[in-house]
């Protein structure tokens, strides 16, 4: 594993990291498929939240979201897959942006190339804020 490296500029108060030094959370806790890499926390983020997500090829979430509090913005930065909201299904490729409301059911998968994400919400504004629903998707 690479070593976090966090650089704090002393005039203009930045905060950078690499997002790929911080550590795979999907590994960590034993998921496949997939890496999960978090950075509100490390980039100091008091009014948003961050993420970076890599799926294999073909890859589905095992698991459906939503949220109580939060929307999110998904960009897509390279490949392509399907994304499922509430009950629709629509197909996304590199550079497309979805922002998806909080109490929209969210998962997706990745094309026969894989698919990255970058995500984008808000910090947790409270407690369990998201609700999971573990193969809320399966064909």
């Amino acid at each position: 594993m690479r070593q976090l490296s966090c650089i704090k500029g002393a005039m203009a108060g930045y905060t950078r990291i690499n997002i790929k030094d911080l550590e795979n959370m999907a590994a960590k806790y034993g998921r496949k498929g997939y890496e999960a890499r978090f950075a509100g926390k490390p980039l100091e983020l008091k009014e948003s939240g961050m993420g970076y997500q890599k799926l294999d090829p073909n890859h589905r979430m095992g698991f459906g979201h939503k949220h109580e509090v939060q929307e999110e913005v998904f960009v897509v930065i390279s490949g392509n897959g399907k994304f499922k909201l509430d009950d629709e299904i629509i197909d996304v490729k590199a550079w497309d942006a979805i922002r998806i409301p909080k109490d929209t059911m969210r998962c997706y998968v990745a094309g026969a190339k894989g698919m990255e994400l970058l995500i984008f919400g808000a910090p947790f504004t409270k407690k369990n804020d998201a609700q999971l629903e573990q193969g809320w998707w399966e064909d």
